[in-house]
């Protein structure tokens, strides 16, 4: 079944060279060449570099998309090739020469000259070369990549994408989705920090990775003032005077910059002062944000777009999914089994936007017992049994692992993100248990979702719950937070804005928009504010946009139509307000949080 096409505003007034912001706000440098516009493209079924091309694609959109201009799936047993030459202006190239790829779904092998340059496997992380080495200062360089994209054919990380799209899996995409860079950097250069704020002791602490051993200087800075600075090697605390500083949170989401200087190199970035974590606060164990406890109030958020698939036509159109959904009064967004490039991350933590961050499923396909029929009659299976949750072959153990470390190391810096989230309804889920301990190993100052929805493990900070068909009703847990992490999921299909006329899916569908927003007030009303009070600390709407055959966004596929009546949206939201009700109980208006279950007559 072919999908009609649908473009955004954004896609529809696309130029020859897409997305050209600087594409890593945590880490820059002034020296920057985007490589992103029209390359060669050929699709074989040999792995030699290709003597003739197909034609032209629009990097970085994958040929699935339609903004690639090419509108063809890769199959598991194709290649993939892209081609471009560059120039390097004179003045660039100062001692190494680095070229980036923000992602490539899913294997591949990069040339420079023919040379190879470096292999990747992972479709979602990042990824850099030095190819010093391998290109000529004066003249023509010809840059080559091979890509393999097995997609459900195999074991290897893929979301939601699906050979056999329909319903609650998507159209598949492949190779190259994010942008491609370069950047000069001395021979003595600042690889990679790690920013942790202390919040408790008013202080930062950076981890500086260098390929020297000079001292480096840390510099804070509030807009062009500087706050405080100190010098070191490895690791340098900065301390903020007098121990004042202005607290990140959604509603005041203040940055402050962040540079560095070595003997030779400079890289700017920034922080913000917060803190996550899970606390008891009176009878419940909640999230806490600064040490208070802060409802998480958010929407599934897939991250898919009807003209470019896992790629936002622009910076732009990032920015509307984010804005749009914090003037509806959400205040987090659970970035589902997809990794983003840096802008959106960077996005969130400027604009004041939580984010609960998925790892991409992988593993072999499951049977429907184990994934949607057992789950629906209360049954959990332990995850050690590898070969149920499609996780038999230890390989494809080991390379979750590898990945999902990548992942979180990738995005450490992000302000925003507040949760990690690394098995969602056990799909590909194994040792969740040992999972969220690795997680704390590797970020100790966030919370861990150890197994979103079913097949609960007893681990983590949360208790999940996915609730779909059923009204809400919360389990004791003394020892986790409770968490609506899925629920909703109601329908309305705008016929124009849709991409698949024939079919339709949701979990309640309605054919009167008057109607579906009373659903979804009623909805709330029944099973996410009475139960604030009661020991939710968080609720997770499904979701923010349309996405092929779902039509239970918010905004429809091309993000034209918001389908939700605005106000509505914002009355409920102005009762999921757990921050306002922490006020109310320590200024002694309240004895206990079951003396507050708000309704709207009351609240608004």
């Amino acid at each position: 079944m072919s999908l009609q096409n649908l473009l955004t505003t954004w896609g529809n007034n696309m130029d020859a060279k897409p997305l050209q912001e600087y594409p890593r706000p945590q880490f820059v440098r002034k020296s920057y060449i985007n490589l992103n516009g029209w390359w060669e493209y050929a699709i074989t079924v040999k792995d030699v570099i290709p003597e003739q091309f197909d034609g032209k694609i629009l990097v970085p959109f994958s040929p699935e998309s339609q903004l690639s201009g090419v509108g063809r799936q890769l199959t598991s047993k194709e290649y993939l090739f892209y081609r471009r030459n560059f120039v390097l202006p004179k003045t660039f190239i100062k001692n190494r020469l680095l070229l980036h790829f923000g992602a490539v779904d899913s294997t591949c092998d990069v040339y420079v000259n023919r040379i190879l340059a470096c292999h990747h496997e992972g479709g979602y992380n990042s990824f850099s070369a030095d190819i010093t080495d391998y290109v000529k200062a004066d003249g023509d360089n010809e840059l080559t990549v091979r890509v393999r994209d097995a997609t459900d054919a195999g074991y290897q990380t893929r979301g939601k994408q699906s050979s056999h799209r329909g319903g609650m899996w998507y159209t598949p995409q492949s190779g190259i989705w994010q942008t491609v860079w370069m950047e000069s950097v001395p021979a003595q250069y600042i690889e990679s920090i790690k920013i942790t704020p202390d919040f408790d002791n008013a202080e930062v602490r950076v981890d500086i990775r260098c390929n020297f051993n000079d001292p480096v200087t840390v510099i804070v800075l509030d807009g062009d003032n500087e706050i405080a600075k100190n010098d070191g090697k490895g690791s340098v605390v900065v301390h903020f005077p007098n121990n004042e500083f202005i607290p990140w949170t959604p509603e005041t989401p203040h940055l402050y910059g962040l540079r560095l200087i070595s003997r030779r190199d400079r890289v700017e970035s920034y922080f913000g002062m917060r803190k996550f974590g899970c606390a008891m606060a009176g009878k419940y164990r909640r999230l806490m944000l600064n040490n208070k406890p802060y409802f998480h109030n958010g929407l599934l958020d897939q991250g898919y777009w009807s003209d470019g698939l896992y790629t936002a036509p622009s910076d732009e159109a990032m920015i509307f999914d984010i804005k749009t959904a914090k003037s509806l009064g959400f205040n987090m967004l659970r970035k589902h089994i997809k990794v983003e490039p840096a802008r959106w991350y960077y996005h969130c933590d400027r604009l004041g936007m939580l984010v609960w961050q998925d790892m991409p499923s992988g593993g072999t396909t499951m049977g429907k017992w184990t994934t949607a029929y057992a789950p629906f009659i209360g049954i959990s299976f332990k995850d050690n049994a590898y070969s149920r949750f499609g996780r038999k072959k230890e390989e494809s153990r080991a390379m979750y692992e590898r990945e999902y470390s990548e992942m979180i190391d990738q995005l450490y810096n992000c302000v925003s993100i507040a949760m990690w989230v690394p098995f969602n309804e056990g799909w590909g889920q194994f040792d969740a248990n040992r999972i969220a301990q690795l997680t704390k190993q590797l970020d100790p100052t966030r919370t861990v979702d150890h197994a979103s929805g079913w097949h609960d493990q007893g681990g983590g900070d949360v208790r999940s719950l996915h609730v779909y068909y059923r009204n809400v009703h919360l389990p004791n847990d003394k020892n986790r937070a409770v968490c609506l992490t899925e629920f909703g999921g109601y329908s309305y299909k705008d016929q124009e804005h849709s991409v698949n006329p024939d079919n339709t899916y949701g979990y309640r569908s309605f054919d009167d928009l008057q109607q579906y927003n009373k659903g979804l007030r009623e909805l709330y009303e029944r099973d996410v504010i009475p139960w604030i009070a009661r020991g939710l600390s968080a609720a997770i709407y499904t979701q923010l946009t349309d996405v092929e055959d779902e039509v239970n966004g918010l905004l429809t596929y091309d993000r034209k139509v918001l389908k939700v009546d605005a106000e509505v949206i914002r009355q409920i939201n102005s009762c999921c307000n757990l921050h306002k009700l922490a006020e109310l109980l320590e200024q002694g208006k309240y004895k206990h949080t079951d003396d507050w279950i708000p309704r709207y007559e009351e609240t608004l």
